[in-house]
């Protein structure tokens, strides 16, 4: 099993601003932010990519998705719109090796995901 900061940050070994947390699920500001909204959604099951989802563990993308989008709607900003990204492996942008959505929001997005 691989250790990760994102393994770190569930077992509470070291501090995150968590903003959603379940028995499935944990959800915190990202320390890099790459907009106004930075928020890491994560499973608690060790899923390093998105390659490695199987048909038993392929429900956990709806649940982070489904969970970003309630974080987006109680914040308020899911009206004016937000970016719901998954990064894959090294050359897809992936730096930690846990599966993560980003949820990013609070100001318009340019075509890659930064703000413009």
């Amino acid at each position: 099993m691989t250790d990760t900061i994102f393994h770190k940050i569930i077992r509470r070994e070291i501090p995150a601003d968590i903003v959603y947390e379940d028995d499935d699920l944990i959800a915190f500001r990202d320390i890099a932010p790459q907009a106004p909204v930075h928020v890491l959604f994560v499973p608690k099951a060790t899923i390093p990519t998105l390659d490695d989802l199987t048909a038993d563990t392929a429900a956990v993308v709806g649940r982070l998705h489904l969970a970003a989008a309630r974080y987006a709607r109680e914040q308020g900003f899911a009206q004016d719109g937000y970016r719901a990204v998954m990064n894959c492996n090294a050359h897809g942008g992936q730096t930690v090796f846990q599966l993560h959505l980003h949820l990013l929001a609070g100001a318009p997005l340019g075509r890659f995901g930064t703000p413009r």
